[in-house]
């Protein structure tokens, strides 16, 4: 094994709830706004749909940071990552002079569920309470 394969999976886990956390919280500060960017993109029950957004990033991004069921946190978060992407970054649909930034955007979230899906192949690492939990 690597000597900086740990230290480097902790540092991905604190770099990607870096991420999602921040966005969660603000979420939760901006309800109505945000319920209202969710109603405006034409899906149902959007309020609905702002709770599970702010229970998938802070909450289960909080799991991934600790290393607590880190494998299934990071296929939550790269499933809720890749509908975002496909729902909210959706670039094919715009006129060609705003497309640039939504398909920026896209991109972006595809290979962050790419990072999570390598916490989902080879889990959080050493540092983590997945790790713990299996040593007791």
């Amino acid at each position: 094994m690597n000597a900086l394969q740990n230290p480097v999976a902790l540092l991905g886990r604190l770099l990607i709830a870096a991420l999602f956390i921040p966005a969660g919280i603000a979420k939760i500060g901006g309800f109505a706004g945000t319920a209202g960017y969710i109603a405006s993109k034409g899906l149902p029950l959007p309020e609905l749909g702002a709770v599970i957004a702010i229970l998938v990033e802070v909450g289960v991004a909080a799991a991934l940071l600790i290393g607590f069921k880190a494998r299934w946190a990071a296929l939550v978060l790269a499933l809720f990552t890749l509908v975002a992407a496909a729902t909210f970054h959706n670039f094919w649909t715009l006129p060609a002079d705003q497309q640039m930034v939504q398909q920026l955007m896209f991109t972006k979230n595809i290979a962050i569920v790419g990072g999570l899906l390598a916490f989902v192949a080879f889990g959080a690492g050493a540092f983590s309470l997945d790790a713990r939990r299996a040593q007791a």
